[in-house]
Protein backbone atom coordinates (compact mmCIF):
# COMPACT_ATOMS: atom_id res chain seq x y z
CA UNK A 1 0.00 0.00 0.00
CA UNK A 2 3.17 2.66 0.65
CA UNK A 3 3.02 4.74 -2.86
CA UNK A 4 6.46 6.30 -2.75
CA UNK A 5 10.01 4.45 -1.76
CA UNK A 6 9.80 3.86 1.61
CA UNK A 7 12.29 1.55 4.07
CA UNK A 8 10.04 -1.00 4.58
CA UNK A 9 11.50 -4.24 3.69
CA UNK A 10 9.57 -7.06 1.79
CA UNK A 11 7.77 -9.22 3.93
CA UNK A 12 9.97 -12.46 5.45
CA UNK A 13 8.85 -16.22 4.64
CA UNK A 14 6.45 -16.93 7.18
CA UNK A 15 5.82 -16.21 10.53
CA UNK A 16 8.52 -18.33 12.00
CA UNK A 17 11.04 -16.06 9.95
CA UNK A 18 9.84 -12.85 12.51
CA UNK A 19 10.29 -15.30 16.05
CA UNK A 20 13.67 -15.04 15.52
CA UNK A 21 14.30 -11.35 15.33
CA UNK A 22 15.08 -9.18 18.30
CA UNK A 23 12.13 -6.77 19.88
CA UNK A 24 14.33 -4.02 18.62
CA UNK A 25 14.68 -5.55 14.91
CA UNK A 26 10.67 -6.08 15.05
CA UNK A 27 10.03 -2.52 16.36
CA UNK A 28 11.81 -1.12 13.37
CA UNK A 29 10.00 -3.04 10.62
CA UNK A 30 6.76 -2.08 12.45
CA UNK A 31 7.79 1.60 12.68
CA UNK A 32 8.95 1.77 8.97
CA UNK A 33 5.46 0.08 7.79
CA UNK A 34 3.87 3.19 9.92
CA UNK A 35 5.79 5.77 8.36
CA UNK A 36 5.27 4.63 4.75
CA UNK A 37 1.47 4.15 4.91
CA UNK A 38 1.10 7.46 7.48
CA UNK A 39 -2.41 8.02 8.16
CA UNK A 40 -4.21 5.33 6.19
CA UNK A 41 -2.86 2.61 8.67
CA UNK A 42 -4.00 2.38 12.39
CA UNK A 43 -2.66 -0.24 14.97
CA UNK A 44 -5.66 -0.60 17.73
CA UNK A 45 -4.21 -1.66 21.06
CA UNK A 46 -7.18 -3.22 23.66
CA UNK A 47 -6.09 -2.00 26.94
CA UNK A 48 -5.16 -5.57 27.79
CA UNK A 49 -2.51 -6.29 25.44
CA UNK A 50 1.14 -6.35 26.19
CA UNK A 51 3.22 -2.84 26.65
CA UNK A 52 5.63 -3.54 23.46
CA UNK A 53 2.76 -3.91 21.30
CA UNK A 54 0.83 -1.03 23.34
CA UNK A 55 3.37 1.25 22.99
CA UNK A 56 3.26 1.06 19.01
CA UNK A 57 -0.05 1.09 19.26
CA UNK A 58 -2.39 4.89 17.44
CA UNK A 59 -5.10 3.96 19.33
CA UNK A 60 -5.36 2.39 22.93
CA UNK A 61 -9.02 1.52 24.06
CA UNK A 62 -12.14 -0.56 24.77
CA UNK A 63 -13.02 -3.26 22.29
CA UNK A 64 -15.63 -0.68 20.71
CA UNK A 65 -14.47 2.30 21.31
CA UNK A 66 -11.87 1.04 19.23
CA UNK A 67 -13.52 -0.31 16.36
CA UNK A 68 -15.55 3.25 16.30
CA UNK A 69 -12.87 5.83 16.54
CA UNK A 70 -11.05 3.92 13.31
CA UNK A 71 -14.03 3.69 11.49
CA UNK A 72 -14.30 7.66 12.37
CA UNK A 73 -10.80 8.22 10.53
CA UNK A 74 -11.71 9.78 7.43
CA UNK A 75 -7.86 8.89 6.26
CA UNK A 76 -8.20 5.46 7.59
CA UNK A 77 -7.81 2.41 4.82
CA UNK A 78 -6.16 -0.34 6.97
CA UNK A 79 -6.43 -1.36 10.41
CA UNK A 80 -4.11 -3.93 12.35
CA UNK A 81 -6.57 -4.83 15.67
CA UNK A 82 -3.87 -5.83 18.35
CA UNK A 83 -6.86 -7.41 20.28
CA UNK A 84 -8.91 -10.89 19.82
CA UNK A 85 -11.21 -12.30 16.85
CA UNK A 86 -14.44 -10.52 17.95
CA UNK A 87 -12.74 -7.22 17.88
CA UNK A 88 -11.45 -7.30 14.42
CA UNK A 89 -14.73 -8.23 13.20
CA UNK A 90 -16.62 -5.25 15.02
CA UNK A 91 -14.02 -2.96 12.98
CA UNK A 92 -14.81 -4.46 10.16
CA UNK A 93 -18.45 -3.89 10.76
CA UNK A 94 -18.16 -0.10 11.47
CA UNK A 95 -15.35 0.87 9.05
CA UNK A 96 -17.58 -0.82 6.30
CA UNK A 97 -21.24 0.02 6.78
CA UNK A 98 -22.71 1.46 3.79
CA UNK A 99 -22.63 5.34 4.40
CA UNK A 100 -18.61 5.10 4.81
CA UNK A 101 -18.14 2.64 1.76
CA UNK A 102 -20.00 5.42 0.00
CA UNK A 103 -18.22 8.20 1.53
CA UNK A 104 -14.68 6.00 -0.08
CA UNK A 105 -16.72 5.24 -3.16
CA UNK A 106 -17.01 1.75 -2.65
CA UNK A 107 -13.18 1.23 -1.32
CA UNK A 108 -13.48 -0.86 1.91
CA UNK A 109 -10.74 -0.77 4.98
CA UNK A 110 -9.28 -3.93 5.07
CA UNK A 111 -9.10 -5.24 8.98
CA UNK A 112 -6.07 -7.54 9.86
CA UNK A 113 -5.93 -10.18 13.34
CA UNK A 114 -2.62 -10.29 13.38
CA UNK A 115 -2.71 -13.54 14.78
CA UNK A 116 -5.99 -15.66 13.77
CA UNK A 117 -5.74 -17.84 17.10
CA UNK A 118 -6.29 -15.13 19.22
CA UNK A 119 -9.75 -15.71 19.93
CA UNK A 120 -12.09 -15.27 23.23
CA UNK A 121 -13.09 -18.05 25.45
CA UNK A 122 -15.83 -16.26 26.46
CA UNK A 123 -17.24 -15.44 23.16
CA UNK A 124 -16.52 -19.19 22.02
CA UNK A 125 -18.88 -20.21 24.67
CA UNK A 126 -21.75 -19.37 23.08
CA UNK A 127 -21.76 -21.10 19.69
CA UNK A 128 -24.14 -19.18 17.27
CA UNK A 129 -25.78 -23.58 16.29
CA UNK A 130 -26.36 -23.18 20.42
CA UNK A 131 -28.13 -19.86 20.70
CA UNK A 132 -30.28 -21.13 17.71
CA UNK A 133 -31.62 -24.34 19.74
CA UNK A 134 -31.79 -22.82 22.43
CA UNK A 135 -34.48 -19.90 21.45
CA UNK A 136 -36.40 -22.98 19.25
CA UNK A 137 -36.29 -25.02 22.75
CA UNK A 138 -37.37 -21.85 24.65
CA UNK A 139 -40.16 -21.28 21.70
CA UNK A 140 -42.11 -23.97 22.90
CA UNK A 141 -42.10 -23.15 26.89
CA UNK A 142 -42.27 -18.99 26.57
CA UNK A 143 -43.79 -16.36 24.05
CA UNK A 144 -39.77 -15.70 22.24
CA UNK A 145 -41.73 -13.08 20.26
CA UNK A 146 -41.84 -11.20 24.04
CA UNK A 147 -38.02 -12.21 24.59
CA UNK A 148 -35.74 -9.88 23.54
CA UNK A 149 -31.61 -10.97 23.57
CA UNK A 150 -28.72 -9.05 24.80
CA UNK A 151 -25.59 -9.85 23.69
CA UNK A 152 -22.65 -8.74 25.55
CA UNK A 153 -20.18 -7.18 22.93
CA UNK A 154 -17.53 -9.86 23.24
CA UNK A 155 -19.48 -12.13 20.85
CA UNK A 156 -19.34 -13.55 17.38
CA UNK A 157 -20.70 -11.45 14.65
CA UNK A 158 -22.76 -13.97 14.26
CA UNK A 159 -24.62 -13.89 17.56
CA UNK A 160 -25.04 -9.59 16.91
CA UNK A 161 -26.67 -10.47 13.67
CA UNK A 162 -29.07 -13.07 15.46
CA UNK A 163 -29.38 -10.29 18.01
CA UNK A 164 -30.25 -7.70 15.13
CA UNK A 165 -32.52 -9.86 13.43
CA UNK A 166 -34.74 -10.40 17.06
CA UNK A 167 -35.25 -7.51 18.03
CA UNK A 168 -32.26 -6.94 20.36
CA UNK A 169 -29.61 -4.98 21.18
CA UNK A 170 -25.72 -5.24 21.75
CA UNK A 171 -24.32 -3.75 25.15
CA UNK A 172 -20.75 -3.50 26.71
CA UNK A 173 -19.98 -3.51 30.36
CA UNK A 174 -20.88 0.68 30.86
CA UNK A 175 -24.12 0.12 29.09
CA UNK A 176 -25.07 -2.79 29.90
CA UNK A 177 -27.82 -1.90 32.69
CA UNK A 178 -29.29 0.89 29.43
CA UNK A 179 -29.66 -1.91 26.92
CA UNK A 180 -31.71 -3.96 29.20
CA UNK A 181 -33.77 -1.50 30.24
CA UNK A 182 -34.15 -1.04 26.54
CA UNK A 183 -35.45 -4.44 26.44
CA UNK A 184 -37.82 -4.11 28.79
CA UNK A 185 -39.53 -1.24 28.37
CA UNK A 186 -38.58 0.03 24.37
CA UNK A 187 -37.86 -3.02 22.67
CA UNK A 188 -40.77 -4.22 20.14
CA UNK A 189 -41.30 -1.04 18.61
CA UNK A 190 -41.54 0.36 22.05
CA UNK A 191 -43.96 -2.11 23.44
CA UNK A 192 -40.95 -3.51 25.43
CA UNK A 193 -40.46 -7.13 26.06
CA UNK A 194 -41.53 -9.64 28.58
CA UNK A 195 -37.95 -11.46 29.79
CA UNK A 196 -34.56 -10.77 28.24
CA UNK A 197 -31.72 -13.63 27.06
CA UNK A 198 -28.75 -12.34 27.81
CA UNK A 199 -25.20 -13.84 26.57
CA UNK A 200 -22.68 -14.84 26.92
CA UNK A 201 -21.18 -13.67 30.09
CA UNK A 202 -23.62 -14.40 33.05
CA UNK A 203 -21.78 -12.19 35.66
CA UNK A 204 -22.37 -9.03 33.36
CA UNK A 205 -25.90 -10.37 33.03
CA UNK A 206 -26.75 -11.01 36.95
CA UNK A 207 -24.82 -8.34 38.48
CA UNK A 208 -25.95 -5.41 36.14
CA UNK A 209 -29.66 -7.10 36.08
CA UNK A 210 -29.69 -7.33 40.40
CA UNK A 211 -28.98 -3.30 40.24
CA UNK A 212 -32.23 -3.32 38.64
CA UNK A 213 -34.13 -5.29 41.20
CA UNK A 214 -33.86 -8.48 39.66
CA UNK A 215 -33.63 -10.98 41.85
CA UNK A 216 -31.86 -14.40 41.14
CA UNK A 217 -34.29 -16.95 41.70
CA UNK A 218 -35.65 -14.87 38.03
CA UNK A 219 -32.54 -15.61 36.48
CA UNK A 220 -31.76 -19.28 35.56
CA UNK A 221 -29.05 -20.12 33.82
CA UNK A 222 -28.69 -21.59 30.92
CA UNK A 223 -26.06 -24.29 30.14
CA UNK A 224 -26.19 -25.41 26.46
CA UNK A 225 -25.28 -28.91 26.87
CA UNK A 226 -28.83 -29.51 28.90
CA UNK A 227 -32.34 -29.59 27.64
CA UNK A 228 -34.07 -27.10 28.48
CA UNK A 229 -30.74 -24.94 29.45
CA UNK A 230 -30.41 -27.73 32.77
CA UNK A 231 -34.11 -25.49 34.05
CA UNK A 232 -38.02 -26.24 34.20
CA UNK A 233 -40.33 -24.93 31.87
CA UNK A 234 -42.09 -23.28 35.48
CA UNK A 235 -38.46 -21.73 36.41
CA UNK A 236 -38.09 -20.10 32.92
CA UNK A 237 -41.96 -19.42 32.69
CA UNK A 238 -41.54 -17.19 35.61
CA UNK A 239 -37.92 -15.98 34.73
CA UNK A 240 -37.31 -12.46 34.08
CA UNK A 241 -33.36 -12.75 32.56
CA UNK A 242 -32.29 -15.73 31.08
CA UNK A 243 -28.50 -15.77 31.56
CA UNK A 244 -26.11 -18.03 29.44
CA UNK A 245 -23.29 -20.23 31.09
CA UNK A 246 -20.36 -18.20 30.01
CA UNK A 247 -17.75 -16.24 31.41
CA UNK A 248 -14.77 -14.20 31.14
CA UNK A 249 -11.42 -16.83 32.02
CA UNK A 250 -9.59 -14.18 33.65
CA UNK A 251 -12.58 -12.40 35.88
CA UNK A 252 -13.57 -15.78 37.16
CA UNK A 253 -10.73 -16.38 39.03
CA UNK A 254 -11.10 -13.61 41.30
CA UNK A 255 -12.76 -14.69 44.85
CA UNK A 256 -14.59 -13.44 47.65
CA UNK A 257 -11.03 -14.89 49.91
CA UNK A 258 -8.95 -12.69 47.44
CA UNK A 259 -11.27 -8.95 48.57
CA UNK A 260 -11.08 -10.25 52.40
CA UNK A 261 -6.94 -10.98 52.51
CA UNK A 262 -6.66 -7.30 51.42
CA UNK A 263 -8.93 -5.77 53.62
CA UNK A 264 -7.14 -7.60 56.31
CA UNK A 265 -3.79 -7.27 55.42
CA UNK A 266 -3.95 -3.06 53.93
CA UNK A 267 -6.48 -1.21 55.94
CA UNK A 268 -8.26 1.62 53.91
CA UNK A 269 -7.96 -0.35 50.96
CA UNK A 270 -10.56 0.41 48.04
CA UNK A 271 -11.44 -2.73 45.63
CA UNK A 272 -12.10 -2.08 41.96
CA UNK A 273 -13.59 -4.86 40.04
CA UNK A 274 -14.85 -4.92 36.45
CA UNK A 275 -18.39 -6.32 36.75
CA UNK A 276 -17.52 -9.18 34.61
CA UNK A 277 -16.47 -10.72 37.83
CA UNK A 278 -18.43 -13.42 40.10
CA UNK A 279 -21.70 -11.80 42.21
CA UNK A 280 -20.10 -12.73 45.54
CA UNK A 281 -16.91 -10.54 44.68
CA UNK A 282 -18.41 -7.82 42.75
CA UNK A 283 -20.64 -6.97 45.80
CA UNK A 284 -17.93 -6.95 47.77
CA UNK A 285 -16.23 -4.41 46.20
CA UNK A 286 -15.91 -0.82 46.84
CA UNK A 287 -16.30 0.53 43.20
CA UNK A 288 -16.96 -1.69 39.75
CA UNK A 289 -16.94 -0.30 36.10
CA UNK A 290 -15.54 -1.54 32.45
CA UNK A 291 -12.12 -0.75 31.84
CA UNK A 292 -12.31 2.35 30.67
CA UNK A 293 -13.95 2.90 33.94
CA UNK A 294 -11.02 1.20 36.04
CA UNK A 295 -8.46 3.40 34.53
CA UNK A 296 -10.69 6.73 35.10
CA UNK A 297 -10.97 5.80 38.75
CA UNK A 298 -7.18 5.50 39.00
CA UNK A 299 -6.13 8.27 37.27
CA UNK A 300 -8.87 10.69 39.15
CA UNK A 301 -7.92 9.10 42.68
CA UNK A 302 -5.45 11.52 44.91
CA UNK A 303 -1.71 10.35 46.03
CA UNK A 304 -1.75 7.91 48.28
CA UNK A 305 -4.66 5.62 47.36
CA UNK A 306 -4.46 2.08 47.91
CA UNK A 307 -6.22 -0.41 45.32
CA UNK A 308 -6.85 -4.14 45.12
CA UNK A 309 -8.02 -4.54 41.24
CA UNK A 310 -9.74 -7.12 39.75
CA UNK A 311 -9.35 -7.25 36.19
CA UNK A 312 -6.73 -8.09 33.90
CA UNK A 313 -3.19 -8.46 34.58
CA UNK A 314 -1.67 -6.41 32.39
CA UNK A 315 -3.48 -3.61 32.55
CA UNK A 316 -2.86 -3.45 36.50
CA UNK A 317 0.51 -3.59 36.08
CA UNK A 318 0.29 -0.59 33.51
CA UNK A 319 -1.66 1.50 36.26
CA UNK A 320 0.70 0.23 38.51
CA UNK A 321 3.95 2.19 36.21
CA UNK A 322 1.89 4.75 35.57
CA UNK A 323 0.85 5.54 38.81
CA UNK A 324 3.50 5.46 41.15
CA UNK A 325 1.96 7.84 43.45
CA UNK A 326 -0.58 5.42 44.58
CA UNK A 327 -0.51 2.21 45.85
CA UNK A 328 -1.76 -0.52 43.47
CA UNK A 329 -2.13 -4.46 43.69
CA UNK A 330 -3.44 -7.12 41.80
CA UNK A 331 -6.43 -8.67 43.02
CA UNK A 332 -5.35 -12.27 42.98
CA UNK A 333 -2.73 -14.15 44.41
CA UNK A 334 -2.74 -16.14 40.97
CA UNK A 335 -1.24 -14.85 37.43
CA UNK A 336 -4.38 -13.99 35.34
CA UNK A 337 -3.95 -12.77 32.36
CA UNK A 338 -5.69 -13.04 29.16
CA UNK A 339 -3.95 -15.99 27.44
CA UNK A 340 -5.67 -15.25 24.03
CA UNK A 341 -4.39 -11.38 23.96
CA UNK A 342 -1.02 -12.29 24.63
CA UNK A 343 -1.24 -14.22 21.59
CA UNK A 344 -0.55 -10.92 19.77
CA UNK A 345 3.01 -9.84 19.93
CA UNK A 346 5.80 -8.15 17.49
CA UNK A 347 6.42 -10.62 15.72
CA UNK A 348 2.97 -11.15 14.58
CA UNK A 349 2.19 -7.40 14.18
CA UNK A 350 5.59 -6.95 11.82
CA UNK A 351 4.71 -10.47 9.89
CA UNK A 352 0.99 -8.47 9.23
CA UNK A 353 1.90 -5.38 8.94
CA UNK A 354 4.92 -5.80 6.34
CA UNK A 355 2.00 -8.84 4.47
CA UNK A 356 0.03 -5.76 4.55
CA UNK A 357 2.13 -2.99 2.90
CA UNK A 358 3.68 -5.44 0.14
CA UNK A 359 -0.47 -6.03 -1.04
CA UNK A 360 -0.37 -9.53 0.26
CA UNK A 361 -2.33 -9.77 3.58
CA UNK A 362 -2.84 -11.80 5.61
CA UNK A 363 -5.64 -12.77 8.23
CA UNK A 364 -7.81 -10.41 6.71
CA UNK A 365 -11.09 -10.45 8.89
CA UNK A 366 -14.17 -9.27 6.60
CA UNK A 367 -17.84 -10.10 7.92
CA UNK A 368 -20.09 -11.48 5.14
CA UNK A 369 -22.84 -8.79 3.99
CA UNK A 370 -25.80 -10.13 5.53
CA UNK A 371 -24.20 -11.19 8.81
CA UNK A 372 -23.10 -7.38 8.72
CA UNK A 373 -26.10 -5.38 8.28
CA UNK A 374 -28.11 -7.21 11.21
CA UNK A 375 -25.35 -7.15 13.54
CA UNK A 376 -25.50 -3.40 12.76
CA UNK A 377 -28.94 -3.37 13.33
CA UNK A 378 -28.24 -4.48 16.75
CA UNK A 379 -25.37 -2.37 17.15
CA UNK A 380 -26.85 0.88 16.28
CA UNK A 381 -29.73 0.14 18.37
CA UNK A 382 -26.99 0.15 21.70
CA UNK A 383 -26.34 3.55 20.26
CA UNK A 384 -29.64 4.86 20.81
CA UNK A 385 -29.75 4.00 24.12
CA UNK A 386 -25.77 5.69 25.10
Amino acid sequence: MPTATTDVQPPLDGIRAYKSLSNAQLRDRIQAVRDAMGPELLILGHHYQQDEVIELADLRGDSYQLSQMAADSERCRAIAFCGVHFMAETADILSNRPEKLAQRGGQRVRVVLPDLAAGCSMADMAAIDQIEDAWDQLSEVIDTDRLIPVTYINSAASLKAFVGRHGGIVCTSSNARAAIDWAFNEANGGSGGDRVMFFPDQHLGRNTALGMGITNDQMPVWDPHQELGGSTEERLRQSKVILWRGHCSVHQMFKAEHVAMFRERQPGIRVLVHPECPQEVFELADQSGSTGAIIKAVRSAPPGTKWAIGTELHLVNRLKQEHPEQEIHFLSPVVCMCATMYRIDLAHLAWSLENLAAGTPVNSIEVDEETAKWSLVALERMLQVR
